[in-house]
């Protein structure tokens, strides 16, 4: 039987998940990449809660944005992403890449982050 693409994401997005785990001094950065957009969350697994949420849809930064689907949104977000955290009082994050490969947008979303204030 053949894998698709969207099985393996999947796939690795389990194993990911197996291993990274939110707690309440380091929450969970977690991305969501679609075609059209990319969406970023800091989330407390052991409360159940989010912390904190950025994303390309969102009124203010799509002003600003020619496409949601760029590095260029992605490093928008990211930054965003990162005021709203430290505004909660968290700097400490596992980054959670959501089975897609770190590379392009979901590197620039990191790196944006890191420059924003979030250590990981």
């Amino acid at each position: 039987m053949k894998i698709t693409r969207q099985q393996s994401k999947q796939r690795r997005h389990r194993r990911i998940r197996n291993k990274i785990l939110g707690s309440s001094e380091r929450p969970r950065l977690a991305v969501y990449r679609s075609n059209e957009h990319i969406y970023a969350q800091v989330i407390d697994d052991t409360l159940q809660k989010t912390l904190a949420t950025a994303s390309s849809v969102e009124p203010e930064l799509k002003s600003r944005l020619t496409s949601g689907a760029n590095k260029a949104a992605s490093t928008e977000v990211g930054k965003a992403l990162a005021a709203r955290a430290l505004e909660k009082g968290v700097t400490q994050v596992v980054f959670d890449r959501g089975g897609n490969l770190y590379h392009g947008r979901i590197k620039a979303l990191a790196d944006a982050a890191r420059e924003g204030g979030l250590s990981f």
